[in-house]
């Protein structure tokens, strides 16, 4: 190990230092009762639930995943997801959370998802309960495990080690970190790592821009390679047998540029579903402490959001300019914040920067497992199987699930060549679909009722698989992104189901009437 990776360690060492007496210090207030592990007293200030939202939701993907994309095929598929994550970021700010933290507190004082949707419908046999919690398993032990490939390549990448011995190392931590604090120190911590997200962002995007000789250099360069730089072309890397591009003269080689239709535009600006249902973002909305601070919460957010968003995608572009054939696979071209960011800073700088990768993965790992073991122990465990379940017995089980599902999710990402963008793509749709539609009826339709919320969360969840697996492989105008036909399928389910059966019961119908009036 050389002078230089000695100091890229040394600090992020002090970084993760930092991150842990966050956990110590927060995990007495933590561990005195499972409201204030799950949701933290509901004691969130504004700043905090903006900050923490918005990094937990963005993870590694947003300094990996989303510059990869822009540097792999140019700017349309990664400008169009982002201006439907902004998109989607404002309207479930806007929309749903102010309506959300009110209901929470109306349906029994709900502090996790599934209790949310089981006591806003007074169901007496939790199926909702039960199905929410499995499908909030499901999707998100695959979302830590987009988490965990971000950690091996990171360490991979930085110190030439072993991608599966880092991905375990930093796996092994995020799980101790989780253990440790709770939602209060995730939330804090957060809070802190969004900082460092959107710090680490402008430095490599300012810099790197300056070294590429400016923006109009960039901006040539970029506009040399077919359908690179177009809202409505996308460029196409020409590949070899071994699925690398084919360099030339010391040039990447492209084919003629893709279309980009229409029907891929509202693809990509689907990802704004998503928002709709992801937990770890409405979970923040149940736990601020005055709903009439949410107002300032998203204009924080939706600044943090846009500045992310549009420097992550420009530092891809940037990084074609500067290296144009550093990497040379979609899995590789992930790595051009680390190239970026190592190749242009002192050592103990770039140290500070590669933080921010490890902050997005720390924010949004450690939200992903407390949530997920959250679905099995105060939801299933004692909302199902031991009802009488005390705080105690709730946390072992909590941790007991951390554990498990820290390892499927270890054992998912033991592909190195797994495509961060891909993989939460994915969790994003399923979350979306599954829980997007059935939040929205919940909050805004007094007619909604048990077997159309049911309906809608599992023609939803189903859809999505269907979709991926068998349906987008006709291709034409089947290859769209699963979330848009899932959630739009799961929006009739629900209606339909609804409709057909009979309505809600009186006390539900009253305590619609109750939130909706306040």
């Amino acid at each position: 190990m050389n002078s230089q990776t000695i100091q890229i360690l040394i600090a992020m060492i002090i970084y993760m230092a930092i991150v842990i007496v966050i956990g110590v210090t927060f995990a007495k207030r933590a561990n005195k009762s499972s409201e204030n592990y799950f949701l933290g007293g509901r004691t969130l200030g504004p700043w905090v639930t903006a900050m923490s939202a918005e990094a937990s939701d963005m993870s590694g993907w947003l300094l990996m995943g989303l510059p990869g994309v822009a540097y792999w095929c140019g700017l349309a598929d990664a400008a169009w997801t982002a201006i439907g994550l902004a998109i989607g970021t404002y309207f479930n700010w806007l929309i749903v959370s102010k309506r959300l933290r009110r209901y929470s507190v109306r349906a029994n004082n709900a502090i996790t998802l599934p209790e949310f949707f089981s006591n806003r419908f007074r169901e007496k046999n939790k199926i909702i309960m039960t199905l929410a919690a499995a499908f909030i398993l499901i999707f998100f032990t695959v979302y830590a495990a987009s988490c965990f490939v971000t950690c091996g390549k990171l360490f991979s990448s930085l110190f030439g080690t072993p991608y599966i011995a880092m991905m375990i190392v930093g796996a092994i931590f995020v799980l101790a970190y989780t253990l440790l604090g709770g939602f209060l120190a995730e939330s804090a911590s957060d809070f802190m790592q969004s900082i460092v997200m959107i710090l680490a962002l402008t430095v490599i995007v300012i810099i790197g821009t300056v070294k590429a000789g400016g923006i109009g250099a960039v901006i040539e360069n970029a506009q040399e390679i077919p359908g690179f730089l177009e809202f409505f072309g996308l460029a196409t890397p020409a590949l070899n047998e071994a699925g690398q591009q084919i360099v030339g003269a010391g040039k990447p080689i492209f084919e003629a540029a893709s279309e980009y239709g229409i029907l891929k535009i509202c693809s990509m600006l689907a990802w704004g579903l998503g928002y709709f249902g992801m937990p770890q973002v409405l979970l923040r909305f149940m736990a601020i402490r005055k709903e009439d601070e949410l107002k300032r919460s998203r204009r924080i957010a939706m600044i943090w959001v846009i500045i992310s968003l549009s420097v992550a995608v420009f530092i891809g572009i940037v990084g074609r300019q500067i290296f144009p054939t550093e990497h040379l696979t979609a899995s590789d071209a992930e790595n051009i914040f680390i190239t970026l960011a190592t190749t242009s800073l002192a050592p103990i700088l770039a140290g500070f920067v590669m933080a921010g990768i490890l902050a997005a993965t720390i924010s949004s790992s450690d939200s992903y497992l407390l949530i997920a073991a959250s679905a099995l122990a105060k939801n299933i465990f004692q909302g199902v199987i031991k009802k009488k379940a005390t705080d105690k017995q709730v946390m072992l089980v909590t941790r007991l699930t951390l554990l498990a599902i820290a390892v499927i999710a270890i054992i998912i990402a033991l592909d190195e060549n797994s495509v961060i963008f891909q993989v939460v793509s994915f969790a994003w749709a399923g979350f979306g679909a599954t829980f997007g539609p059935l939040m929205i009826f919940s909050l805004f339709w007094k007619r909604i009722n048990i077997p159309g919320a049911i309906a809608g969360m599992v023609g939803g969840a189903g859809m999505v698989f269907l979709w991926k697996l068998v349906i987008s492989e006709i291709g034409g105008v089947f290859a769209i992104y699963e979330l848009l036909p899932a959630f739009i399928f799961s929006c009739i389910c629900i209606v339909v189901v609804s409709l057909l059966t009979p309505k809600p019961s009186k006390e539900v119908e009253e305590d619609f009437e109750s939130v909706k009036n306040q």
